[in-house]
């Protein structure tokens, strides 16, 4: 725990110590059985500044994904009702933390619970964009962290909902020749949907705060920043293999098709110095080169293109992106398999000669989805 240098912080303390004893009294009733989940989040998000959520809490929790749906449904309410009601920072960006291993480490019956919560779902669920604590400078500026971080999530279950699968989850993984099948399967409208959705994550992650000035919230600030550089690989393993794709497709691309792929690479390439600046340093430079070399390749062979940039873009002004219902219902487009031996196997020869970009790291997998016809 670290050192009290206020009273806020001795009331964060008291309160900790208050609820996790509460919660105690009630879990060890074996009619509150279930509420054991509760106890192990008040202890993974204390008000502690400089303590992120334990591993051995965390546990606790991912492991709800081997009982049953109703108990996943429990550790996801907990995580859900402790981030909703608290008013202070540290906890908050802990329970965000703990959805954030959730989405990575935690299994389908868990992830699922979370991505269906609560029923109507819709933006903004975790309804963080108007989260302010004043207690200290230091809560104000972990406030916007709260913000920031609460809408990254957003974008990450969006973005998954697109893709089928969780980004960057370690819960199930695919053989390469399945999932380089399952990408050359896809429609160039699922290819751009998907490209778009992954577009849109990393530039959400670009949008990070700067690392708290005014000490004591460094430790968390890190925590997160290793995770979301984690989804980032992912993204950029995805990205990579679908660019592959447009590559062996763009003598066929329609002019719609190509002004969207063109559109999309301008965004991610906007990007490009912001993500470098983040997270260059944490990977070899090589890595990061030779996809964005395949991103100036792809925008060379799609063709005719890139002395038109500015005359798309304003053939586009004022059309924006696919409306806002069509947006909803694409989320139930597809369906997730591929967990255990339930694989589906298509043919297809067109990666013989295209390997996957995998930058070797644990948890960069994949899992297959079905494009439902």
């Amino acid at each position: 725990m670290g050192r009290i240098t206020s009273f806020a912080d001795l009331i964060g303390i008291i309160k900790d110590k208050a609820s996790q004893g509460k919660a105690a009294l009630v879990s060890s009733n074996p009619k509150g059985k279930s509420l054991s989940f509760h106890l192990s989040v008040l202890r993974a998000t204390t008000h502690d500044p400089s303590t992120p959520p334990g591993y051995r809490h965390l546990n606790v929790l991912l492991s709800a994904g081997t009982g049953s749906r109703a108990t996943a449904a429990s550790a996801v309410e907990a995580v859900m009702e402790r981030l909703h009601t608290t008013g202070d920072a540290c906890a908050a960006l802990k329970s965000l933390i703990i959805v954030h291993h959730i989405v990575k480490h935690g299994r389908f019956i868990l992830q699922d619970q979370l991505s269906v919560f609560p029923a109507s779902g819709g933006r903004n669920y975790l309804k963080l964009s108007g989260f302010r604590d004043e207690k200290s400078p230091l809560m104000w500026e972990l406030s916007s962290w709260v913000r920031w971080y609460g809408l990254y999530l957003e974008h990450l279950l969006s973005t998954s909902r697109v893709m089928g699968f969780f980004v960057s989850s370690t819960s199930s993984t695919t053989h390469k020749d399945e999932y380089e099948d399952m990408v050359s399967s896809l429609t160039n409208t699922d290819l751009l949907r998907e490209l778009d959705a992954l577009v849109g994550l990393l530039q959400e992650a670009c949008k990070i705060p700067d690392i708290p000035s005014c000490g004591g919230g460094k430790p968390l600030a890190d925590k997160i920043i290793r995770l979301v550089g984690e989804d980032y690989v992912s993204s950029v393993n995805e990205l990579y293999t679908r660019l592959n794709e447009f590559k062996e497709r763009s003598n066929t691309l329609s002019f719609g098709d190509r002004v969207e792929l063109v559109c999309a690479l301008k965004r991610l390439e906007s990007r490009k110095e912001r993500l470098s600046e983040i997270w260059c340093g944490n990977w070899k430079r090589s890595w990061l080169d030779k996809f964005w070399s395949l991103v100036s390749e792809v925008k060379g062979v799609i063709g005719g293109l890139e002395d038109a940039y500015e005359q798309i873009e304003k053939t586009i002004v004022g059309i924006g992106r696919r409306e806002k219902g069509y947006e909803s219902a694409r989320f139930s487009d597809r369906l997730v398999i591929g967990y255990g031996d339930d694989t589906v196997s298509f043919s297809s020869g067109r990666f013989s000669n295209v390997g996957r970009f995998n930058y070797p790291v644990e948890h960069c997998v994949v899992q297959t989805t079905l494009n439902v016809l």
